[in-house]
């Protein structure tokens, strides 16, 4: 089913903005209503939230960078560079499939709402954990970065497809 170029950036600018809504609005929650050592149990000890302020990219890296001009460079330039490279791929490729560009649009959102917090508060503020005993332990993490692994999950699922359909 063909759908019309505007209709389609629509739902691409429409994706991309629930995504950094939701992340957005989650940060304001856990920045208003969760004190800086506060711990709250949500399932047992499995899902805790407790907020801290990221002040480097995925799990605190870089975040002991002394050199603010490379530190911009790595963690608002470079990423906005990414972003709108992908923004562009999406547009301009119109054979991409609804995973890649769902994907792709989580990773766009989530990207956007922590360079937002980069910008606007000098840190990234997370605020869930996830620790299932010895089987699965997460870093302290925000919306915007589970909008990134869910996008990263559907690129995957989407190459697998099709590879699947190119071996037939």
């Amino acid at each position: 089913m063909k759908i019309s170029r505007t209709f389609r950036m629509l739902l691409i600018f429409g994706l991309i903005l629930m995504n950094v809504g939701c992340d957005q609005v989650s940060k304001s929650v856990a920045r208003t209503h969760i004190d800086a050592k506060e711990q709250i149990y949500v399932i047992g000890e499995y899902l805790v939230l407790m907020k801290t302020e990221n002040k480097g990219a995925f799990l605190g890296f870089l975040s002991t960078l002394e050199n603010p001009i490379l530190k911009a460079i790595l963690l608002i330039l470079l990423p906005i560079a990414v972003l709108f490279f992908i923004l562009r791929m999406i547009i301009v490729n119109t054979d991409l499939d609804k995973y890649m560009i769902f994907g792709l649009c989580c990773i766009i959102g989530g990207g956007i709402g922590n360079l937002y917090d980069r910008i606007l508060y000098s840190s990234v503020t997370d605020f869930m954990h996830i620790d299932l005993g010895g089987v699965f332990k997460t870093g302290i993490f925000n919306m915007a970065d589970v909008s990134v692994m869910l996008g990263t999950g559907l690129l995957i699922f989407s190459f697998i497809k099709r590879k699947e359909f190119s071996i037939s």
